[in-house]
């Protein structure tokens, strides 16, 4: 049996639209549709200064998310029928005072609530409360050395030993108390850090978390960051070798359909924000995080300190935006940075809509993990 076989339903490189047929026909009928999933933050804010961050690439005006703010955005979101919010976007929302809650209430209102963190700030204390309503939690970590760690991170070399101590907490709490919560470890992978891939797979497997994903980096349109994805080419060896360490309760996962796509689209339409939208920690409601910088201020809907998710969603603005990326009029090989989130799902859609392709169910036997996070 085979690494993909053992863990089938963990969809790590791929989509999980396919299973949500009816908001997919909604959709190509013509209808305004509430978002399957919602990526955001609750900050801008981050404890770390990570070389490879695309934040840093998205400054917006920022408006206060309190308490009030993000609670009416949580219940909005279950209203209108959007089924998972993940806590990642563009901040680290570890450092909003009101995380804890954030994710209680969510799990409350009946979303499915996942958080992604450098884990720094987690309070172990606090770990047994937000565990138990997390369906996944995905620690961001790319070097398994602590001096690489600091430098990769832009933090101090003790950091590491820290956030090994919250995810060991976590992993035993999961065991002891047989709570559903995935935990995984995420490297985002720049050529520069290959050093780090089998230290990094290995350590997975001695924390015990169930999963190890490795991930290309995006860059913007203007390449910023200077991501040289033709160096990916000369991985694909390493990171086999990575997969091999994959066990019957770990699994260790490139995603091969980005890391080795060079960067490049096959489609030149945006068809994925109103299935899986991005928020930034700013408050900002925008299509993708890739439009969160404030000169992309045409692309721009609303705020959420200023309006509720609702009255944004029900506007006309709101689908004069998705209609707009969605038109001849946006080009997302050209307009847009790199494998953005909506990427696997801008694929699928494509095939749907422009190239005839025919809707084949999926199995419903063989139904995902973390099937409404697409």
């Amino acid at each position: 049996m085979t690494k993909d076989e053992r863990h089938g339903d963990l969809i790590l490189d791929g989509h999980k639209l396919a299973w949500h047929r009816d908001r997919v026909e909604a959709w190509l009928a013509g209808e305004r549709i509430a978002p399957i999933t919602i990526d955001c933050a609750l900050t801008r804010r981050c404890t770390y200064r990570c070389v490879y961050c695309y934040g840093q690439l998205q400054a917006n005006d920022e408006m206060k998310m309190t308490r009030d703010v993000i609670f009416r955005f949580l219940d909005d979101a279950a209203a209108i029928g959007v089924k998972a919010v993940s806590f990642v976007s563009d901040g680290e929302s570890t450092c909003s005072p009101y995380l804890y809650e954030a994710i209680g209430r969510g799990r409350a209102n009946g979303l499915d609530m996942a958080l992604g963190t450098n884990g720094y700030l987690l309070q172990k204390d606090r770990l047994e409360e937000i565990l138990p309503a997390l369906t996944y939690i995905r620690y961001n970590i790319s070097a398994a050395d602590a001096a690489r760690y600091a430098a990769i991170h832009g933090c101090r070399e003790q950091c590491l030993s820290k956030v090994i101590e919250i995810i060991k907490e976590s992993v035993r709490l999961k065991r002891t108390q047989q709570l559903d919560v995935t935990i995984g470890l995420q490297m985002v992978l720049m050529p520069e850090f290959a050093d780090q891939i089998i230290p990094l797979a290995i350590l997975g497997n001695d924390l015990g978390v169930d999963y190890f994903v490795i991930k290309h980096c995006s860059d913007d349109e203007n390449g910023t960051l200077g991501v040289d994805y033709r160096k990916y080419e000369d991985m694909v060896d390493i990171l086999k070798e990575a997969e091999d360490h994959s066990t019957d309760n770990y699994l260790v996962k490139v995603k091969w359909s980005k890391i080795l796509s060079g960067g490049k689209r096959r489609y030149d339409r945006c068809y994925g924000p109103p299935f899986i939208a991005q928020f930034s920690g700013s408050g900002l409601v925008a299509p993708c995080g890739m439009l969160f910088n404030s000169r992309y201020k045409d692309f721009h809907i609303g705020n959420l300190a200023e309006k509720s998710f609702r009255e944004i969603w029900q506007s006309d603005r709101y689908w004069e935006v998705m209609a707009m990326i969605a038109s001849d009029r946006f080009n997302p090989q050209y307009h847009c940075g790199t494998l953005c989130l909506q990427h696997k799902v801008n694929e699928f859609l494509w095939d749907l809509r422009q190239e005839g392709a025919e809707y084949h169910m999926p199995d419903d036997s063989i139904q995902p993990e973390h099937i409404n996070f697409i």
